[in-house]
């Protein structure tokens, strides 16, 4: 959804006319609130923001699955190391220094 002139809101505006911006946001609007001049907060629908989430969640579900398939990979490879034997590795460097 493109953002326009008219649904950039002032706070001094929104305290004003919330009942007025929180109908245009149930009937599709979305609204940004400025303080100072600068963007402040948004005011969406609530089921648009539930939806955003789940789209969030869903985003992350997929970063997930390829960081899975990327070390799947790396066990069919051989591009694997024991974890136990990695930090130890660690711990030697670290009190070397």
């Amino acid at each position: 959804m493109t953002i326009t002139a008219q649904d950039i809101v002032s706070l001094t505006a929104a305290r004003a006319q919330l009942s007025e911006l929180a109908e245009q946001v149930k009937a599709g609007a979305e609204k940004i609130i400025t303080k100072n001049g600068e963007g402040y907060v948004a005011l969406i629908d609530a089921n648009r923001l539930d939806y955003y989430h789940r789209l969030e969640q869903a985003h992350l579900h997929l970063l997930m699955l390829d960081e899975v398939q990327r070390g799947l990979e790396d066990v069919v490879s051989g591009q694997t190391r024991d974890a136990r034997e990695a930090l130890a590795e660690r711990k030697q460097v670290r009190s070397r220094a």
